[in-house]
C-alpha cells in the first residue's frame, strides 16, 4: 500500500466493497484524535463531541489543554475507500477516564490502532499502551506535536516502547501527515503477519 490510496474518492460507498477494516485511534484527552478523523477521513465524519460544562470540567483536567471546549462521549467514526473492494473504517476512542470502559467494544474485531501523544503530557499515553498490549493489539505511536518537544528517541524511551514499535511525528491537522501514519500502521502490520523466512536444511 502506498500514499496513492488514499487518493480523495467520492463520498459514496462502491456497490463493490467487500471487505472492510477497522483501526482505532487511542490517547489521552484532547490529544487530536477527533482532529485526526476528520483531517484524513473521505466523508463527513460522525462526532459525538459535546460541549464541555462547568460540571464536566471539574471532572476532567483540562489544565494543559488550552482552548478546549467539547469533548468526545462515545467515539469518532471515519471512512476512507482503499479501493474499489475494501474500505477502512476509523474510529477515535475517547481520551477520559470516566469513557474507557468503551475501549473494550472498540478494540474488538480491529487490525490495529493507532496512539496519539502529546509531549506536554506522555503520561496520558501509557494507559492507552497498557490497555493495547493487554489485548496483545498491533499499534503505532504518533506524536502531535503542539510545539516543540523531546525527540522521538527520548519518548521512546519515556513509554519504554520495544524498538519494534513504529514511533513517527504527525500533525493531526494535516491530511497529509495523517494518512502517512496509516501507512506507517498498514506497514507494521503487513511486516507482523510476514510469514518468517524458511531455515535451510543442511
Amino acid at each position: 500500500m502506498d500514499s496513492a490510496t488514499f487518493d480523495e474518492p467520492g463520498t459514496s460507498l462502491p456497490a463493490t466493497a467487500t471487505d472492510a477494516f477497522k483501526i482505532v485511534i487511542v490517547g489521552g484527552f484532547g490529544v487530536g484524535k477527533t482532529t485526526m478523523v476528520g483531517a484524513v477521513s473521505e466523508i463527513r465524519p460522525l462526532s459525538t463531541e459535546e460541549i464541555m460544562t462547568q460540571a464536566a470540567a471539574g471532572i476532567d483536567d483540562i489544565s494543559r489543554v488550552t482552548g478546549k471546549r467539547s469533548t468526545t462521549v462515545a467515539f469518532d467514526f471515519g471512512r476512507i475507500t482503499l479501493d474499489a473492494h475494501r474500505v477502512l473504517y476509523l474510529f477515535g476512542a475517547p481520551g477520559q477516564q470516566r469513557f474507557w470502559f468503551l475501549w473494550d467494544q472498540l478494540f474488538s474485531g480491529s487490525l490495529g490502532a493507532v496512539v496519539l501523544a502529546d509531549t506536554r503530557r506522555l503520561e496520558d499515553s501509557w494507559y492507552s499502551i497498557d490497555r493495547l498490549e493487554a489485548h496483545r493489539a498491533p499499534f503505532v505511536v504518533a506524536v502531535n506535536r503542539f510545539g516543540p518537544g523531546p525527540g522521538l528517541d527520548r519518548i521512546r524511551d519515556a513509554l519504554t516502547l520495544p524498538a519494534e514499535v513504529p514511533l513517527l511525528d504527525c500533525d493531526a491537522r494535516d491530511r497529509e501527515s495523517c494518512k502517512n501514519v496509516l501507512i506507517t500502521l498498514v506497514r507494521h502490520l503487513l511486516c507482523l503477519h510476514a510469514p518468517s523466512p524458511r531455515k535451510s536444511t543442511p
